[in-house]
């Protein structure tokens, strides 16, 4: 079995739920407190063992690829002032082992992990949404891929959610039921409509082999969508080859909307080494008082 060795992670979304924020900066680059979003993610490429990742973008995402490369005029001016925690948080964030490509057209997720193929070359990879943070006491993506070395099967992770979010996502169709935290996937829909085969979702994480970009080539745009669906080739990875499914119990930040961006920023301020003891504070004497004169207000 092939080591998985690099990871791709598209970014290339136009970003409109942010609006007017992205109108001008990439949605991959607000901050979760302070923190970029896509730097999670890169990071927990990183202490996967990932050894060699590309970025998926498009236009407007300039930014993604100067938050990951060199600032030299920044480093100096940290270093000259003896700020070494600030400069060594700033130098962690630049990769030498990381590429950019862009995608020209918005034709959906699955022409953006096709334009990965020459990356790839032979190798099977991690597949990173850069809309999902995910936090566990074991990495997500060592888990998903020791689930693939496991089994040579592509795989996705999955989380089981509300049945009346399942129209949000793409839903896990499984062909029976879950043996020791896996399913086997007989299909996979996107946003389906009406009842959903299952509540099990796909939350950001996959690990596909060569075969994935066969079964692209393979596509029509998706006429609901208007898209190239990655799922209508998972579907179809899954027919011919199985898909696993690794249940993932942890907890899943959905930053790509709103409100899970703002949930997401809450937990990471909780757990700040500097600011979580005074953002607790804040909370237990600003906020949670008003909320419960609220509800007892009716």
């Amino acid at each position: 079995m092939k080591k998985i060795r690099k990871a791709v992670i598209p970014v290339a979304g136009l970003g409109t739920r942010f609006l007017p924020a992205t109108k001008s900066m990439a949605k991959e680059i607000i901050p979760v407190m302070d923190k970029p979003a896509v730097q999670f993610v890169v990071e927990e490429a990183l202490a996967a063992g990932i050894e060699e990742i590309l970025v998926i973008t498009g236009r407007h995402k300039r930014s993604v690829e100067d938050h990951f490369d060199a600032n030299i005029e920044l480093e100096e001016n940290l270093e000259a002032k003896g700020k070494d925690e600030l400069l060594a948080m700033v130098q962690d964030s630049t990769l030498e082992n990381i590429q950019f490509k862009r995608q020209h057209y918005p034709k959906g997720l699955g022409d953006a992990v096709a334009l990965a193929e020459s990356f790839v070359g032979e190798e099977p990879f991690l597949l990173m949404l850069s809309d999902n943070i995910l936090v566990s006491e074991e990495s997500a993506s060592q888990a998903l891929m020791a689930a693939y070395d496991k089994t040579g099967k592509s795989s996705v992770l999955v989380q089981e959610i509300d049945e009346d979010l399942t129209h949000l996502y793409g839903i896990l169709d499984p062909d029976q039921a879950a043996e020791e935290g896996m399913l086997q996937a007989g299909n996979v829909i996107e946003k389906p409509q009406g009842q959903a085969p299952s509540q099990y979702a796909i939350c950001g994480r996959y690990v596909l082999d060569k075969s994935i970009f066969q079964a692209l080539a393979g596509q029509e745009v998706n006429p609901i969508s208007g898209e190239i669906e990655l799922s209508d080739a998972l579907s179809q990875i899954a027919q011919d080859q199985g898909l696993n499914g690794l249940i993932f119990n942890g907890e899943w930040y959905e930053v790509g909307e709103p409100l899970g961006m703002v949930k997401a920023s809450i937990q990471y301020a909780l757990r700040h080494k500097q600011t979580g003891p005074e953002f607790k504070a804040y909370l237990r004497d600003e906020i949670i008082p008003k909320l419960k004169g609220e509800r007892l207000g009716g």
